[in-house]
C-alpha cells in the first residue's frame, strides 16, 4: 500500500472540503420529505458545491462494470438500495422510507466524502434500528481511532456491534483512503478477515481515510442492477449507510465532515 500520510495544512484544506459536504447533507436533511425527487436533492446538492466554488465529485466517474459514468452529484439510494443509486425526476420519496445520500466535492484540489441515512416519515421499529445501528458503529470507529491502534481492532468492534444487534455487514463495499483523489491507500475494511490482518493499517498522525459501514438488515450479499450502478441487497431487505471522513491527529481523531 503507498499510503500518503498528510500535515497539519493539508488537513486543513481536507476539513474546508469537508465542512462543503456536512453543510450538503445538512440541508438535505432539511428538504427531504414525501414527495421529493432525488434529482430535486441532487440539484440542491449541486448548488450548494458551486456556491463554494466546489466540484462535485461523483458526476462523471467511470462505471466499474463497463456502463456509463455516473450521472448525478449525489448517489440517491432508497430502501433496499445499498449506494450508487443514480438521482432521477421520476424517483419520488415516499413516507416510510430510507434514503442513503453519499456526496463528495473537490475544493483547492482537496476532496470530502461522507454519508447519511435519512428516515423519511414513519417507519418499522426493526428499519429504525438498523439505521441507528449503522450509526453507532461509526460512532464505535471513531472512538476507537487513535495513533497506535491498528484498525482490525476497529473493525472488530464495528463488525460485532452489527452482528450482535442481527445485522449483517456489507464486503463487497469498504471504505478508503482520500486526499488529492477521493479514492487512495488503504481500503479501510467495516469487518475483519484475513487480507486485513496480513496487512493491517497502524493508525499514526497524519491518516485520512473515509470511513462507511454500510449495514443490511439480512444477507451481506449485494448485487448490481443493470443500470450498471445501483447497488441492491440480494434478499430485497433494506441496508443502511453512514460515513465520515477522519483524520489520525496527535491527540486522537478529527472529524473533518462533522
Amino acid at each position: 500500500m503507498a499510503i500518503k500520510l498528510k500535515n497539519a495544512e493539508q488537513i486543513d484544506k481536507l476539513y474546508a472540503s469537508g465542512q462543503i459536504v456536512r453543510e450538503v447533507l445538512d440541508r438535505l436533511g432539511e428538504i427531504i420529505a414525501p414527495g421529493i425527487t432525488t434529482e430535486d436533492l441532487d440539484a440542491e446538492a449541486e448548488r450548494i458545491c458551486h456556491k463554494h466554488g466546489a466540484k462535485c465529485l461523483f458526476k462523471g466517474v467511470a462505471s466499474y462494470c463497463g456502463g456509463d459514468p455516473f450521472s448525478g452529484n449525489i448517489c440517491s439510494s432508497i430502501d433496499e438500495e445499498v449506494v450508487h443509486g443514480i438521482p432521477s425526476k421520476k424517483r419520488k420519496i415516499r413516507d416510510g422510507q430510507i434514503v442513503s445520500v453519499d456526496f463528495g466535492v473537490l475544493l483547492d484540489g482537496w476532496c470530502g466524502d461522507a454519508a447519511r441515512t435519512f428516515i423519511v416519515g414513519n417507519v418499522s421499529d426493526e428499519v429504525q434500528k438498523l439505521v441507528d445501528v449503522t450509526y453507532q458503529s461509526l460512532e464505535i470507529a471513531i472512538k476507537l481511532t487513535k495513533p497506535g491502534e491498528k484498525w482490525s481492532t476497529v473493525a472488530r468492534a464495528m463488525q460485532e456491534h452489527v452482528r450482535s444487534a442481527g445485522f449483517s455487514v456489507v464486503e463487497q463495499f469498504v471504505g478508503h483512503g482520500i486526499g488529492r483523489e477521493m479514492h487512495e491507500d488503504p481500503k479501510v475494511p467495516n469487518f475483519v478477515s484475513s487480507d486485513l490482518l496480513s496487512r493491517d493499517i497502524n493508525l499514526k498522525p497524519g491518516l485520512v481515510i473515509a470511513v462507511e459501514p454500510m449495514v443490511n438488515m439480512g444477507t451481506h450479499r449485494c448485487k448490481t442492477l443493470s443500470d450498471g450502478w445501483t447497488v441492491v441487497t440480494a434478499d430485497g431487505k433494506p441496508s443502511a449507510h453512514w460515513e465520515h471522513t477522519l483524520a489520525v491527529v496527535e491527540d486522537g481523531v478529527r472529524v473533518l465532515t462533522a
